[in-house]
């Protein structure tokens, strides 16, 4: 949750191009991000592995209009439609795109190589067909910002009562270094996006911060196994919430686009 999902990089950016608000350039270089480079495969009418721009724009001559997000854990198919293949591929890379206009998703592939300090990664996105249904459990911006705010006091409360180590100075120290980021980088979404799926998606963020911090710094007071399980329990729901609002953010492009064309 720390990062931003590959997925949501591709969502964002791939439905600024796709309605006009940033060039194929700008749109490939904001997804690719850090990474080497990123390329699509299984795309229809093409043989073989292709670059980013070639694969955005034959997903719009496919007529893909939009792309969503799908966050999946074990138990949860957030944002997936089916069929039970693109689920269990989506599932294991904890992530997927879907698109809108077209019985298509994208599940990306992750390779690195190089030594440490120098490791090279490259992203193959595999294109498969997907079934047309209204993606799971994916709330509204509204719902999900109501119940984000709920989720932070929750997980606030959760790890003071547990005494983790992430509801401190440390948790602090790492919001303020998240925040500091954000900052010089301030794009949370790609442009045309509504102000609130932003606001949504850094609430979101922080959530899954805290949750990261507890589970990455020690465990607190939590020495026994019993009282481990028990805060890996009290804080699953909150990662849900947070990851659910997550894909409301990314998705509200879409959804705000199908409501226009209403």
């Amino acid at each position: 949750m720390l990062s931003e999902p590959r997925s949501g990089r591709l969502a964002a950016w791939g439905n600024a191009l796709l309605a006009g608000f940033v060039s194929p350039d700008d749109a490939v270089l904001a997804i690719v991000g850090e990474d080497a480079v990123h390329r699509v495969e299984g795309l229809p009418g093409e043989a073989g592995p292709v670059g980013l721009t070639l694969a955005l724009g034959r997903l719009r001559t496919l007529g893909v209009a939009g792309l969503r997000v799908a966050l999946p854990a074990p138990g949860h198919p957030l944002g997936l439609s089916g069929p039970p293949d693109f689920n269990a591929r989506a599932l294991d890379a904890e992530e997927a795109v879907v698109c809108h206009g077209a019985a298509l998703g994208l599940v990306p592939e992750v390779y690195e190589a190089g030594p440490a300090g120098d490791v090279h990664v490259e992203v193959v996105w595999h294109c498969l067909p997907v079934r047309e249904a209204p993606p799971a459990d994916v709330p509204s911006l509204g719902e999900a910002e109501r119940e984000l705010a709920e989720a932070l006091r929750e997980a606030t409360e959760v790890l003071s009562r547990l005494d983790v180590a992430g509801s401190g100075p440390v948790a602090e120290a790492a919001v303020d270094a998240y925040r500091a980021r954000a900052e010089r980088g301030r794009e949370v979404l790609a442009p045309g996006y509504p102000p609130r799926s932003v606001r949504v998606l850094e609430l979101a963020q922080r959530v899954g911060l805290l949750i990261s911090v507890a589970y990455d710094n020690g465990h607190g007071g939590a020495v026994s196994a019993s009282e481990m399980a028990a805060r890996a329990e009290a804080l699953r729901p909150v990662e849900r919430t947070a990851r659910r609002a997550q894909v409301a953010a990314y998705n509200a492009f879409v959804e705000e686009r199908e409501r226009g064309a209403r």
